[in-house]
């Protein structure tokens, strides 16, 4: 898509190295693809090929952009082809992680999930809280949620806060051109006064079509990390933080880890993401030592 076009060299490069591999792919724009009963085809040096897997490279958000999209969308519903990522707008929902921490919740977590899983969930994943502006009775106040050690019932109360008390992310929780990248994050710690009360009013009011979160903000770890610099022919060394994304696969019905991704950003990053001073590298474990 047009949203991700600053990506089409490197799937354009892996698409060639599948077919140096002897499987045929392609990287095209969806306008490229050729609609029949039958299914989706492409046209390839002048003769029609039948499509059997489309790797989408777009967000659901961006739908309502893309040619062809509910074509596409119509075919891997009638299993002319089959689409991956899977269109499962719950998942690109941060919104998700307020539903993991939420008190009310925790019997059905620890029963669907196991009581050791849940825990390791909420350790790596910060507290989140849906910004949403229905207010609450007088006597209620937002779970877990306070300021300077006081308990939270209103999110204006948020505003007042001190910086070192702002220790919070605000971000759209998803289905947004905003909830991707950088884009529409605002650190609470890192803004004056004013813009933070501003963007968490803002969060509040555009809860109707793009609601956001507010998470608590957890500095990454830093570790060292060599790299080529292209320019100098010689190997750099950068200290760090990493995102990690694993990558899931589900085969025959079981879901298999088929990878791990690292992002390490320049330490004095707080928004971790791609971008052009970052290094993205696989994972790998660590063998155990021998005894």
């Amino acid at each position: 898509s047009e949203e991700s076009k600053d990506y089409r060299p490197e799937m354009s490069w892996l698409a060639a190295q599948l077919r140096n591999e002897g499987v045929p792919t392609w990287c095209i724009e969806p306008r490229e693809v050729i609609f029949t009963e039958e299914g989706l085809r492409l046209r390839i040096d002048g003769t029609e090929c039948a499509i059997a897997v489309v790797y989408r490279f777009y967000e659901l958000f961006d739908l309502l952009n893309i040619p062809k999209a509910e074509l596409i969308q119509y075919a891997g519903k009638k299993d002319r082809v089959s689409i991956t990522p899977p269109y499962k707008p719950a998942l690109e929902e941060k919104a998700a992680f307020a539903l993991l921490h939420h008190p009310v919740l925790s019997p059905f977590w620890e029963q669907a999930l196991g009581s050791d899983c849940l825990q390791n969930l909420r350790t790596i994943l910060p507290k989140t809280w849906l910004l949403d502006p229905t207010p609450l009775p007088a006597i209620a106040t937002i779970p877990d949620l306070s300021v300077g050690g006081r308990a939270v019932a209103q999110w204006t109360a948020l505003e007042g806060a001190t910086q070192k008390e702002r220790q919070f992310v605000i971000k759209p929780s998803g289905f947004s051109e905003l909830a991707w990248g950088s884009r529409g994050v605002s650190i609470g710690h890192d803004l004056p006064q004013t813009e933070w009360s501003q963007a968490l009013r803002n969060a509040l009011a555009a809860f109707p079509t793009t609601p956001y979160i507010l998470q608590e903000f957890h500095k990454g770890r830093v570790f060292e990390m060599d790299f080529m610099d292209e320019d100098r022919q010689t190997m750099v060394r950068m200290p760090g933080r990493a995102r990690l994304s694993p990558y899931y696969f589900v085969a025959e019905g079981t879901v298999e880890l088929a990878g791990i991704l690292a992002t390490v950003c320049p330490s004095d990053k707080k928004i971790l993401h791609g971008m052009k001073d970052a290094v993205m590298v696989p994972c790998a474990v660590r063998p155990a030592e021998a005894a």
